[in-house]
């Protein structure tokens, strides 16, 4: 069975978009360098070479990818092919009207139903969770194996946070996996069990 993991894009203090869902200069690590790499969806980016490594290994590995409804929206569901190639588990309680325009994506009402159906669709690669909120409920019920963070050099001063607050104890992480790259600083965190 592979992890549950989540990944973001984060700001140096923390956030992942402005007030008003702009990630800003969040992605300029896309673009700053000159390998090409050719996402599932078609779309291109000319990544340095840590950058490019780091979109692999958090790809390549992957089954599925879970969302909320929130990030869903915003993205028009992108389209119904994530960038990042395998299916999408969105969390909604309120399931769009007409479903079967998204036909690689399953609604589901909580976030523990999402993880155990990616799970199912994942089979033994790994599933990574990819919306604020659905992190921050997902680390509160103890069902993330790994933090990744694309660290960016911006300060926002004030945001969408990556994380939020925590029920009860601490998360302790182990001992960051760190990558330094042009924009971006790819940091790799266990959770402590």
């Amino acid at each position: 069975m592979g992890k549950v993991i989540t990944h973001m894009t984060m700001s140096l203090d923390g956030f992942v978009a402005q007030p008003n869902d702009d990630p800003a200069e969040l992605f300029e690590w896309y673009w700053a360098g000159d390998t090409r790499v050719v996402a599932a969806n078609g779309m291109t980016f000319d990544l340095d070479t840590t950058g490019a490594e780091a979109w692999r290994r958090l790809t390549e590995s992957v089954g599925a990818l879970i969302t909320g409804r929130r990030l869903f929206d915003l993205t028009n569901g992108w389209d119904d092919q994530h960038p990042a190639g395998p299916p999408v588990v969105a969390v909604t309680h309120r399931p769009p009207d007409d479903p079967e325009r998204w036909p690689r994506t399953t609604f589901v009402g909580s976030v523990e139903e999402a993880v155990e159906r990616a799970r199912e669709i994942a089979g033994d690669r790994d599933v990574t969770i990819m919306s604020t909120t659905i992190v921050q409920q997902a680390l509160n019920l103890g069902l993330v194996d790994e933090i990744c963070v694309s660290l960016v050099p911006v300060l926002f001063g004030e945001g969408i946070s990556y994380f939020g607050a925590l029920d009860g104890e601490h998360v302790l992480l182990e001992d960051p996996e760190v990558v330094q790259g042009s924009r971006a600083l790819q940091l790799r965190y266990r959770v402590r069990r």
